[in-house]
């Protein structure tokens, strides 16, 4: 089985409570969990929060939607992702996804786990270093016994924060599959981070979520660039 962990918090720093920011007339990770569960290599979808009061109204607002919660610690998310395993496994992979991509692609998912897949590979990612697909897409994919073993061993703040940092570092230790593609999208931003990112997502979904809820990527690109005054709003490429 894969499974999908979506990790999610309203603690942001940056932009606290965007998970629950309204896109086209619902919250924006319920918006992003639409566009993940097309993906047809995903078995099982579930949002990891954390065990905070503040997470309460994140917690109701994805099991209105029935999607699966675990909830863990806030700051050692890799023991978070360890419980989400543990309480809806056994999986074979796990696929890591985070709740600030409303614009989460899934063709782009399924390829990365293919690619993952042909490689036999442990770990595998849309972000090698040369990344060539735009922030707001990324995935990663790992086999589950790899996952357990990096908890086990890590001892660093980071390890226990960002849950792969081990994987992605030790190309030595673990074998590693990488999926790109042929346009250079690198620096193109669609993550949801700042208020200027939300203004350009929210934007996007006004003008594309009412005639095609299953809006792709090229439609993206196709509708910033008929909008000159967003190709470069808050100073980053989106497109």
């Amino acid at each position: 089985m894969i499974l999908a962990i979506l990790q999610a918090r309203m603690s942001s720093t940056r932009l606290p409570g965007k998970v629950l920011m309204p896109l086209a007339g619902a919250p924006l990770i319920v918006r992003q969990i639409e566009r993940v569960s097309r993906a047809g290599r995903i078995d099982r979808l579930v949002v990891a929060t954390s065990d905070q009061p503040t997470d309460d109204p994140l917690e109701a607002a994805v099991r209105r939607e029935g999607i699966a919660v675990f909830r863990g610690s806030l700051d050692d998310v890799q023991s978070r992702f360890i419980g989400a395993l543990d309480a809806f496994g056994p999986a074979d992979h796990v696929v890591r996804l985070t709740a600030d991509c409303p614009l989460a692609d899934w063709t782009v998912i399924d390829a990365t786990i293919d690619a993952f897949l042909a490689a036999d590979a442990d770990y595998g990612s849309n972000t090698p270093a040369h990344r060539t697909y735009p922030k707001g897409l990324d995935v990663e994919v790992m086999r589950a016994e790899v996952l357990r073993q990096a908890a086990v061993e890590a001892r660093t703040p980071e390890e226990r924060e960002h849950v792969t940092w081990a994987l992605h570092r030790r190309p030595d230790r673990w074998r590693q599959a990488f999926h790109s593609q042929t346009a250079e999208e690198g620096e193109v931003r669609w993550t949801v981070d700042r208020p200027d990112d939300y203004a350009f997502v929210a934007a996007v979904y006004d003008a594309l979520y009412a005639g095609n809820r299953a809006f792709t990527s090229q439609d993206v690109r196709d509708f910033v660039h008929s909008r000159p005054d967003l190709i470069d709003y808050g100073g980053d490429r989106r497109v």
